[in-house]
């Protein structure tokens, strides 16, 4: 073995020095290709940056270089940089959520610094806005443990809405109930609840009272709102016991920069009758934006409208005039003051003989409504530190002149009507072994005094409540994926002998950027005193009907739970994603409405009683859908069932019934927008209710005995288009639009006829084909 090692050595050595010219030359080459190509590799830049969307810095931005595997978040100021990146040119791209993604190519220059500055794209579905409605406080919507649909001013726009009652139905779970033949008195529906259930706000205050709940919706002009804040389901019963159903915020426009417009809308309903509608809106911002100021205003006038030829109104004549303001004042960067009002004067008169003064005509309702709403808001903000103190008081003050009557009877009333709200609110963030927590603690107080008096029908309603609230309410951020929320309101009615708690939960819990899934759970309690419908007389039996309460009412109890599922989806050119939701709700002593005979003048009687337990449950199902701002779709979809545990007796002649009655079990809304953000655009809008029983009563016209009707579905469909021209000097230069509501004329064939009609036989859609052409000048 040692022999052949030997015998081995001496070639080896031979060998290498017969390759030492090459083993020499090949380490040689090495090391000037290392001298000479290091510098290669190691030559890196910088990028410096900063991400703005609405030209606000945009704290917490993902930026990336995807196949380098570098990222960085922006800090607080918006600003992101990204070191020792090889020269050459790269794919960067930020993120936020609620924002659409960008891409930018970079190119890197040698021990160069390149600068990039990215303004982000809002959303198209706003899907991470700032709303207030859920909690009380101001949450990106994304991270909301309560679920909070928004109808933008821009969809109410799209879709010709020229009131909010027209822009509310393109909201998942609500629909608008026209209830009245004569007075188009109509009320929200809300997941398959009756307009009781339903807390309405104005600027996150209650001041939306029963009285003003009769034709409040149509009386508020689109373009004196800047958002509708929608949460369903009774996960908001901080703000009210009465948001059973949910809770609808109607937020007013608010000054945001120096600019105006003029709009005007005419249309022709039913081929006959026309709608005119002027709009004037400004804005004004001072230095430093410390002091800004919104204004508006608004005149409609529509014709009485007759759908069967027998001289009778389906659609009331209206005269209405709006203006009002809202005024932003900031003397110190820890004070902020909020003052806003608004007065509505309207006219409705619905009927045959509109020449002649109401208590003249055959059959009428006329009523004149003279309606101030006010409010303001103090929060003070302490430099540096974690809490706020926020004061409030609002108001709504209601005169209204009023006739309902057949054959030159005495039914003139009066009503007045006032409703205030003040109180406080403390906020503090704070984190607990780096749990972060909000705290909100409050108190409140409304006063509603209403009196309602027709001496000729011997009907009275003088009703004076005080509600007073203690909320409390903790949220707990356990982690970017999971959120919980536990609040309480303690409510003393002067009506009940004992305080009501009424507590909340929610929880939101988010595996990943697309997918969101929260459940919540409320109670809620709704007092015996009189609501909207109580303050509505309709005619039937060939005279009128009202409704009494109960001496022995009791509160009405409930308990609803909600579950959904979110996923959103953002691409580079499109973007789309589905909501699905589930909801139940279990009323307890449930309030019903049952005939209890006629009065010595022959005027139906409705008793409005306890009906024991009933319940609610559905599915709700939402899409969206929008291709590089070229096409957009919107949709939702309401599967329901509303059951009593045991008959009503709605009727002395006919057997009770456990389903609700005018309560469809399928409705919907889509919207389909094409070029959203072009200068000519179009959209096809739509609105599905689906197959309900409707009562109807003897002493109509052909009607021997009262029966149930069953209304067949409706679908209303609807197109718009405009288009945009650019004016020396404006903004947004000059808008023209035009389009058809209810293209095939989908409306209710069968209205009773004559002034002993049955004036609640009415469902369906709320206006039969339009033809409409707008203008606006200034910012649209």
């Amino acid at each position: 073995m040692k022999k052949e090692v030997q015998n081995k050595l001496p070639r080896t050595l031979n060998n290498l020095k017969n390759t030492a010219p090459v083993f020499y030359f090949q380490i040689i080459s090495t090391l000037v290709f290392c001298l000479f190509c290091l510098p290669v590799f190691s030559q890196t830049g910088v990028l410096k940056g900063k991400i703005l969307g609405d030209g606000e810095p945009m704290p917490m931005a993902v930026c990336r270089i995807e196949k380098l595997e570098i990222q960085r978040l922006t800090d607080a100021a918006g600003h992101f940089i990204l070191e020792k990146l090889p020269i050459g040119t790269h794919t960067f791209s930020v993120s936020y959520v609620g924002f659409l993604p960008e891409f930018r190519e970079i190119s890197i220059s040698k021990n160069d610094t390149a600068h990039l500055e990215i303004e982000l794209r809002e959303n198209p579905f706003r899907l991470n806005q700032i709303v207030v409605s859920g909690t009380r406080t101001a949450r990106r919507r994304l991270d909301s443990p309560v679920a909070v649909n928004v109808l933008s001013s821009a969809t109410m726009a799209a879709t010709q809405s020229n009131t909010l009652a027209e822009g509310i139905c393109f909201q998942p779970g609500l629909r608008l109930e026209t209830d009245c033949q004569t007075c188009n008195y109509t009320q929200l529906r809300m997941n398959g609840l009756g307009g009781k259930y339903s807390q309405i706000l104005v600027d996150s205050r209650p001041i939306f009272n029963a009285l003003m709940s009769l034709y409040g919706l149509e009386q508020m002009p689109a373009s004196q709102i800047e958002r509708v804040e929608v949460v369903r389901g009774g996960g908001s019963v901080l703000f009210g016991a009465n948001a059973i159903a949910g809770t609808v915020n109607i937020i007013t426009r608010e000054p945001q920069e120096n600019d105006w417009s003029v709009g005007q809308n005419f249309a022709q309903i039913g081929g006959r009758a026309a709608d005119h509608f002027t709009n004037i809106n400004a804005s004004l911002t001072g230095s430093e934006k410390k002091t800004a100021a919104s204004f508006f205003a608004s005149r409609r006038t529509r014709d009485g409208w007759d759908a069967n030829g027998d001289g009778f109104t389906e659609m009331p004549e209206l005269a209405n005039t709006s203006f009002g303001g809202k005024i932003f004042l900031k003397p110190a960067a820890q004070h902020k003051i909020s003052i806003n009002a608004w007065h509505i004067h309207e006219f409705r008169r619905g009927g045959n003989a509109p020449d002649l003064p109401a208590d003249r005509a055959d059959q009428s309702e006329e009523r004149t409504h003279d309606i101030a709403i006010g409010g303001a808001d103090y929060t003070f903000s302490p430099t540096a530190k974690k809490w706020r103190l926020q004061v409030f008081s609002a108001f709504q003050k209601t005169r209204r002149r009023h006739y309902t009557g057949i054959d030159h009877s005495d039914g003139w009333g009066n009503t007045r009507s006032l409703t205030n709200i003040s109180g406080a609110q403390w906020n503090l963030d704070f984190s607990l072994k780096n749990i972060q927590n909000s705290l909100i603690l409050g108190i409140e107080h409304q006063f509603d005094d209403t009196f309602d008096e027709i001496k000729g029908y011997n009907f009275l309603i003088d009703q004076k409540t005080h509600l007073t609230g203690f909320f409390a309410q903790t949220e707990w951020k356990f982690s970017p994926k999971l959120t919980a929320l536990a609040g309480v309101r303690l409510n003393k009615h002067n009506f009940l002998p004992n305080p009501i708690a009424t507590p909340r939960a929610n929880i939101l819990f988010k595996p990943s950027e697309k997918w969101q899934f929260r459940s919540a759970w409320a109670r809620g309690f709704t007092a015996p005193q009189a609501f909207e419908a109580d303050m509505h007389i309709a005619f039937a039996g060939g005279g009128v009907s009202f409704i009494r309460l109960d001496p022995n009412l009791i509160p009405e109890t409930s308990n609803s739970v909600n579950f959904s599922a979110d996923f959103n989806d953002p691409r580079p050119t499109y973007i789309y994603g589905f909501t699905t939701e589930i909801f139940r709700t279990r009323l307890f002593d449930a309030f019903v409405l049952e005939e209890t005979g006629a009065d010595a003048a022959g005027n139906q009687q409705l008793l409005r009683r306890n009906g024991g337990h009933s319940t609610v449950a559905g599915l709700t199902l939402e899409a969206r859908f929008n291709y590089n701002q070229k096409v957009q779709l919107e949709t939702g979809f309401t599967l329901q069932t509303s059951r009593f545990d045991r008959p009503v007796a709605w009727s002395q002649e006919v057997g009770g019934i456990q389903k609700y009655l005018r309560t469809p079990e399928k409705y919907g809304f889509f919207t389909l927008i094409f070029f959203p953000e072009k200068k000519l655009n179009g959209t096809l809008s739509g609105i599905y209710t689906g197959k309900m029983l409707v009562p109807h009563f003897a002493g109509a016209p052909g009607i021997l005995k009262d029966e149930l009707f069953d209304a067949p579905s409706f679908f209303e469909l609807n197109f718009k288009i405009s288009q945009k021209f650019r004016l020396p000097g404006l903004e947004n230069g000059l808008t023209f639009s035009a389009g058809v509501q209810n293209v095939f004329n989908s409306f209710q064939s069968n209205f009773d006829s004559g002034k002993f009609r049955d004036s609640n036989f009415v469902y369906g859609s709320s206006r039969p084909r339009t033809v409409f052409v707008g203008v606006i000048l200034g910012k649209n």
